[in-house]
């Protein structure tokens, strides 16, 4: 028996990984390897799948993400005995010679979903199998394979509820030990300094922290007191009510098992059961749009609701501009995207609001929100931000979804009530009392001057009339169920 390549893609940790765990049990050594591949360095996931690199593109902070997670990902290695390998790709060129290199006749790895990782595992193991050897890939990141998941017609779900339901009876795996030795042949490896697009990023003290042990502590956080109030608090923005681990889930840096576990756990206490139930619940959500894009990959590329792409989307101009900017004039949207390119994560409660103002409002494409996110998120996830977006846009996979269209004041009032969020990311809003904070163009010239806020040169005014876009988004529902 020979050693066995352990390949990391976006599970970067040695504790409960599934790939690892059975590289290490199954041979004479390991070499654990991370291929850098080009639509990390000048496109993405998305610009991918269209064929269109660096149209949106890994940003800073998802990249410094990533770097900071291999850092540590490879002082773990090495305190297991191993050492990590860095490695330009394309994979399929970059596997082979590694095998020739160290005498490994297999590549272990933990599967993911999407039309280019699926294609470029494809060619990896076309490449692999030329020269004799095997790719052999472990469900990991999923708590049920998607395809368990199924109707009793053998159809997939495209319907939440009835997904959860099923998703929530399907057995779950215990979290895994890390290998006991990552003992393995050494290999040439690129130092991780020596990238230059890593060397060039500078610090961003706001942007999430990568790496497993960040993860760990994120974690104990949340199970200390915030996931016994889960259900009060999450859709207060201004509230650390959330895990805010997603970039965590999305890097791999932590396993869906081990949150299951630890909430679990949780869950056996009685005055905490609903809470820790409702967060497993959010588990079971980033489940069901990973499950879509399994079984609809198309979604990557056209709405999921086919009849739904030739609404007549606006072009973004100089409204899309203002958008991106927290430039509205609506305190909440404009608070949810200066949170955004502050601190590169934003809450889920204000990610609906700028998405349907973004969609309903503006009438702007959803793919033009889809592609800013993933470029400003460092938790941007294929599967959770286009099913999200295509939520928002009433595209998606909701039954009745284009009538959802939120008002941004009335979400603001009910959300952020004392305004402690707006004034957070928006400090021209700062002084302005509670009852003015959500619509403050309705404060009177003197009102402006007491609280220091000018409308049109501190904060800008309302750029459009919400009553009245609201008409105009059911208006273009309309239009498509005529011509249908």
């Amino acid at each position: 028996m020979s050693a066995i390549v352990h390949w990391f893609r976006r599970d970067l940790r040695v504790r409960d990984n599934t790939s690892l765990f059975h590289a290490a049990r199954d041979g004479e050594g390991v070499v654990p390897v991370f291929v850098l591949d080009d639509h990390y360095l000048s496109g993405s996931d998305q610009a991918a799948t269209n064929g269109a690199a660096g149209t949106a593109g890994v940003g800073p902070a998802r990249f410094r993400f990533l770097r900071e997670s291999l850092e540590e990902l490879a002082a773990s290695v090495s305190r297991l005995g191993g050492r990590l390998v860095l490695r330009r790709g394309p994979a399929a060129e970059a596997l082979p010679k590694l095998l020739d290199e160290t005498g490994a006749r297999a590549v272990y790895a933990n599967a993911e979903i999407g039309p280019y990782p699926e294609g470029r595992d494809a060619a990896a193991r076309e490449a692999l199998f030329a020269r004799g050897a095997r790719l052999r890939l472990f469900q990991d990141s999923l708590l049920v394979d998607p395809e368990r998941l199924t109707t009793d017609a053998g159809d997939p779900y495209t319907v939440y509820t009835p997904f959860a339901r099923r998703w929530f009876s399907e057995e779950k795996a215990s979290p895994l030990p890390e290998p006991a030795s990552l003992d393995g042949p050494l290999a040439v490896s690129v130092p991780i300094e020596r990238v230059r697009a890593w060397r060039d990023l500078g610090p961003d003290p706001d942007a999430p922290r990568g790496g497993e042990d960040e993860a760990l502590r994120l974690l104990e956080r949340f199970l200390r007191g915030p996931i016994s109030r889960y259900a009060g608090d999450r859709n207060r923005p201004e509230l650390p009510g959330t895990s805010r681990l997603s970039a965590h889930l999305h890097f791999g840096t932590i396993s869906p098992r081990t949150l299951h576990a630890a909430a679990a756990d949780v869950s056996g206490i009685a005055t905490e059961r609903g809470s820790a139930r409702q967060w497993i619940g959010e588990l079971a959500w980033r489940e069901f749009y990973h499950s879509i894009l399994f079984h609809f990959p198309r979604v990557a590329r056209e709405s999921f609701r086919r009849g739904l792409d030739g609404l007549a989307w606006r072009d973004g101009g100089v409204r899309l501009a203002a958008w991106k900017a927290g430039e509205t004039g609506f305190p909440l949207v404009d608070a949810a995207m200066r949170e955004l390119t502050t601190t590169h994560w934003m809450h889920n409660r204000a990610r609906m609001v700028a998405a349907s103002f973004l969609t309903k409002d503006l009438h702007v494409h959803w793919r033009e929100g889809e592609r800013w996110f993933e470029h400003e998120l460092a938790d941007a996830d294929q599967a959770n931000n286009n099913g999200g977006w295509q939520w928002a846009a009433g595209t998606g996979t909701d039954a009745a979804p284009f009538f959802r269209i939120f008002n941004p004041v009335l979400q603001s009032r009910r959300f952020d009530p004392a305004g402690k969020y707006i004034r957070r990311f928006v400090p021209a809003l700062s002084r302005v009392p509670d009852a003015r904070i959500h619509e403050p163009w309705t404060m009177s010239a003197a009102e402006q001057d007491a609280f220091g806020c000018r409308i049109g040169r501190d904060y800008p005014a309302p750029i459009v009339d919400h009553a009245a876009e609201r008409r105009v988004a059911l208006g273009m529902w309309e239009a498509i169920k005529k011509g249908a």
